[in-house]
């Protein structure tokens, strides 16, 4: 497994995020504790040694625990976050740090960040107001106390915002290293490609997340599959996105939450005999992204950051269903996949209230696409 220095730490190319392991039965919280188990230990075993958590990942904390009791604690990083919109005081943070000790029975976590922080800004009127609240709350130098007391090895932030947001945070606050949504889908269509700028023009090292989009990039639609299969027929879907995110410098590591041993062995084989991707083979992934884009898929990575909705609409799974459908090419898969779900669940129970859309990451018209939803699961053939 290639390996990258980062302060001091010799930290594997091929992350393993914790947020997306295999679950008993529909519950979120219920982690199938034997296979998720069998995952971490393969992946040790083959050189990752990256552990991506958060305090509001279901399950995830615990799960790493009892999972990585049986490993010497130099053999693996954890890296976990804190969700600033839940600390409005020193009291607060300091019983979510010590809860996240707890939960994953360890001393100190090698990396920490502070979890989307621009969930947080852009809940205030402007960003000026916003960091008012950070600087009131000292909430960067709470870390700061943390890491000199040896319970924090380095420091960072995961991102989903504005340019402006991230060039005022880094601006004025310290960090060791900092996460952001990359992959050749939103390389050209969101702002990916100017943060990794950002980042890489200060010197900070970069974790990436979302590679695969949640899944979304190992699928694609007929096409834009085509297109990657005619090129190498040998190689997974997945493979091409990986390979993408693993070619730019100053990535440190790449954030995958691989819920199948199919997947991890997969993503291992591709990191472990990195080909960096050609000037060619961009322009064709690129490629791929337009078609992709233009079968109408949501966005969604299935992050389930929008849930818990007040009425109980199932909104990753509703995105899921219709993206599948349209990435099919046929309605049927929609119309199954949809009958599954209780009325409660479904998209005609949306009111628009938009909570949802307030804590997207992929900053999505929530409310919009369940009325689009809705009005398609009412049409016939």
């Amino acid at each position: 497994m290639i390996k990258n220095k980062i302060h001091g730490k010799e930290v594997s190319l091929l992350g393993f995020g914790l947020m997306r392991l295999p679950r008993v039965g529909d519950k979120a919280s219920a982690i199938d504790y034997e296979a998720s188990s069998k995952l971490v230990d393969h992946a040790l075993e083959n050189g990752v040694n990256y552990f991506d958590m958060a305090y509001t990942y279901t399950g995830s904390e615990e799960f790493a625990g009892r999972a990585f009791a049986k490993h010497p604690r130099d053999s693996y990083y954890l890296a976990t976050k804190c969700p600033p919109w839940k600390v409005n005081c020193a009291d607060d943070f300091d019983r979510i740090f010590e809860e996240q000790l707890r939960r994953c029975k360890t001393d100190y976590f090698d990396f920490y960040l502070i979890h989307n922080f621009a969930q947080e800004l852009m809940r205030a009127a402007d960003n000026k107001s916003a960091f008012a609240k950070f600087e009131k709350v000292r909430f960067h130098d709470m870390l700061m106390r943390k890491k000199a007391e040896g319970k924090i090895r380095a420091v960072g932030f995961s991102f989903h915002g504005t340019l402006d947001l991230l060039e005022m945070f880094i601006g004025k606050y310290e960090v060791d290293f900092g996460q952001i949504q990359l992959n050749y889908v939103d390389w050209n269509t969101t702002n990916a490609k100017r943060q990794y700028e950002i980042l890489t023009e200060r010197g900070i090292p970069i974790v990436i997340m979302e590679p695969l989009r949640g899944g979304a990039l190992a699928e694609l639609s007929k096409e834009s599959a085509k297109l990657l299969k005619d090129a190498d027929s040998s190689a997974s879907i997945a493979s091409w996105g990986m390979r993408y995110a693993a070619s730019l410098p100053g990535v440190v590591t790449i954030l995958s939450g691989m819920s199948t041993m199919e997947q991890l062995k997969d993503n291992i084989v591709t990191i472990s005999n990195l080909s960096p991707v050609t000037e060619q083979e961009k322009s064709l992934l690129y490629k791929a992204a337009e078609v992709y884009r233009e079968s109408g898929v949501v966005p969604c990575t299935g992050c389930e950051y929008c849930l818990p909705c007040p009425l109980g609409v199932s909104i990753p799974k509703i995105f899921s269903i219709y993206s599948h459908a349209l990435l099919m090419g046929y309605r049927i898969p929609f119309d199954n996949g949809y009958a599954t779900l209780p009325d409660s669940e479904k998209a005609s129970a949306c009111t628009g209230c938009g909570k949802c859309a307030q804590k997207c990451p992929q900053h999505l018209d929530v409310p919009g696409l369940m009325s689009e939803i809705d009005k398609f699961s009412r049409l016939t053939d």
